[in-house]
């Protein structure tokens, strides 16, 4: 297990069209820093047993999952969310509940070609939330190109998740390389920690 210091708690919120591979990064790097996991799907799986995608079970799994996160919050922990946040309007509300407590939110993009996408999550697997077509179009439809301001991490959902750690920590470390610099700390002393722990 490894660890990463963060000047701030994160909650790495993932995004994207469903099927583009936001569960697979989570689930991974959730494992690979021993950090708290707010899964939707897993959520569902827990309630309903054979996982279902009907509005009353969304709403439900939604319930659960804000108080859960809201809890977490409460640990100043690095908290990694797999839910919906295709509208900009749901990643802003997550943004403005994050730094009320102290959290920095970085939103981290997985992508892949629709049709890729598609296949990907209307497909039938044991243990696993499949989605009708109509509800992958309504998702897909609904959701909104981050801002600029949202300085989301694009990686892509084909790729290894070694190959997208390396793009996701290079965006958490460079903050407190700046910081670093600001305060005349020398770049070998950075470079020398190769221990990363999640607070």
């Amino acid at each position: 297990m490894k660890s990463l210091q963060l000047s701030k708690p994160h909650i790495i919120a993932m995004m994207g069209i469903p099927g583009s591979g936001k569960t697979f990064f989570a689930e991974q790097f959730a494992e690979t820093f021993n950090a708290s996991l707010v899964s939707y799907e897993k959520i569902n799986q827990n309630i309903f047993g054979n996982p279902i995608n009907t509005q009353a079970s969304l709403l439900a799994v939604d319930r659960v999952a804000s108080y859960m996160l809201k809890e977490l919050l409460k640990s100043s922990h690095t908290i990694v969310l797999d839910g919906p946040t295709e509208s900009r309007t749901n990643r802003m509300a997550l943004v403005k509940l994050a730094s009320s407590a102290g959290y920095e939110t970085l939103f981290v993009w997985s992508q892949v070609e629709t049709s890729t996408a598609k296949a990907r999550a209307t497909k039938n697997l044991k243990n696993k939330a499949s989605i009708s077509l109509e509800m992958f179009e309504s998702i897909t439809k609904r959701f909104t190109t981050p801002a600029k301001t949202e300085k989301a991490v694009v990686i892509s959902g084909k790729h290894t998740f070694s190959s997208q750690l390396k793009i996701v920590l290079k965006h958490l470390v460079e903050p407190r390389v700046e910081a670093a610099a600001e305060l005349n700390v020398p770049r070998a002393r950075m470079a020398s920690n190769n221990r990363i722990t999640i607070r």
